[in-house]
């Protein structure tokens, strides 16, 4: 609990993910790996959003990660407490500096440092950090050290080590942000491991408190696959969401292309639509808010507004997967089947499950894109226009349902 006196704006976040990942190895930092569908760092970001005492979340990221980061934050839908990220430094205790000083004009009382790759930080955990620092200047959650510790030299054990005492430091480190803000100044050049070796530095008392076993960390490709499991056995609320769309062709020769899935496909007749027409997305937004139980895509695009004449379809899927993330969920599935005659889509459907992903800000594999006739029967068989119907599936955590 905070402070009957507190509000929201007297607590900051401050995430750090500026680093590459050696030990993690592969084309991404570990931060933007994908974790059950969104990157290990929408994760974390969405816990700290989500919770009420929090007021400010800034990133510090490594200035060649701008587009991975843009990515990884429009799957948090919209944030209002989301500041812009700002560029981190050589090392850790650099980039950290950089990031309290650009919170320094928001002048918050209390600052949360977490790893960026700490992706299942729980609601009670920020919580008791938080309520830590109405008593002490510094906070830290902590696990005890429940193995047998070994010391071992040139692969041999030299001995026992007594573990009675030791605990395993976590974050979200916490602190009064004027104390660790000078604190982290005087320390520049040093090298500490962590933000509470500097609050000890600079004399600070750190208060412990009750961290959390599943609060891991993921530094090797090893984590990521426990994190993978870790996901998938969360309780979370599971649904899945229907939607059919149609549209007529108008008369041939009225187009030289038409949109199917978000990619232009040549057609020697356009379909007729308040908007682009696009069947495919329509489908799938509709299946989406479905999921959701959040209405239909006319509840939020009605066709009698002008402002959505001609309108990219693509916008509405983004709609629909922004109100996904804004309730901390992530889409696991997309699956659509147009149905016609007319244009063939067989050689546009990987275009289409490459669109689809980008827009949803999913992996491609989770994407389907198939396509069926009616055997000449109905208005598709007699190529009068397209039909589509797609299904999705998304996960909301519990506290969503």
């Amino acid at each position: 609990m905070t402070s009957p006196d507190s509000s929201p704006a007297d607590t900051a976040v401050l995430i750090v993910a500026a680093g590459r990942g050696h030990r993690f190895g592969g084309a991404l930092p570990k931060q933007y790996a994908p974790l059950g569908g969104a990157a290990v760092l929408s994760h974390t970001l969405r816990a700290f959003l989500a919770h009420p005492a929090i007021g400010h979340v800034l990133t510090v990221i490594h200035p060649d990660d701008q587009p991975l980061y843009e990515a990884a934050a429009a799957q948090c839908g919209a944030a209002p407490k989301l500041r812009a990220p700002v560029p981190g430094g050589r090392e850790r205790q650099d980039s950290v500096r950089l990031g309290l000083a650009a919170l320094a004009p928001l002048n918050p009382a209390k600052v949360l440092i977490h790893d960026g790759a700490r992706p299942f930080i729980s609601h009670a955990v920020i919580s008791r950090v938080i309520a830590a620092l109405d008593h002490a200047p510094a906070a830290l959650p902590c696990v005890p050290v429940t193995d047998t510790l070994k010391r071992v030299t040139d692969g041999h054990i030299g001995g026992t080590v007594d573990r009675s005492g030791l605990a395993r430091a976590q974050t979200p480190q916490g602190f009064r942000f004027a104390d660790i803000l000078e604190a982290h100044h005087k320390a520049a050049g040093a090298a500490l491991t962590d933000d509470a070796a500097v609050a000890e530095q600079a004399g600070l008392a750190i208060s412990s408190v009750q961290g959390a076993e599943d609060n891991l960390k993921i530094t090797t490709p090893e984590d990521l696959q426990r994190a993978e499991r870790a996901l998938a056995a969360q309780v979370s609320d599971i649904r899945t969401g229907s939607g059919f769309d149609v549209h007529a062709f108008g008369a041939p020769g009225s187009a030289t292309e038409i949109m199917l899935c978000g990619v232009a496909v040549p057609h020697a007749a356009g379909l007729i639509g308040h908007s682009d027409a696009d069947v495919g997305l329509h489908a799938l937004t509709d299946a989406i808010l479905g999921a959701l139980a959040a209405g239909d895509i006319g509840d939020h695009f009605p066709p009698s507004d002008p402002q959505w004449a001609g309108a990219a379809s693509w916008t509405f899927l983004a709609h629909a997967a922004s109100l996904v993330a804004q309730r901390g969920g992530v889409i696991a599935s997309a699956d659509i089947t147009l149905i016609c005659e007319r244009p063939k889509v067989r050689p546009h459907r990987q275009a289409m499950r490459t669109r689809v992903a980008d827009i949803l800000r999913i992996a491609e594999d989770r994407v389907s894109i198939k396509a069926t006739t009616t055997e000449g029967l109905g208005f598709t068989g007699r190529r009068e226009g397209i039909a589509a119907q797609a299904i999705a599936t998304i996960r909301l955590p519990p506290c969503a349902a």
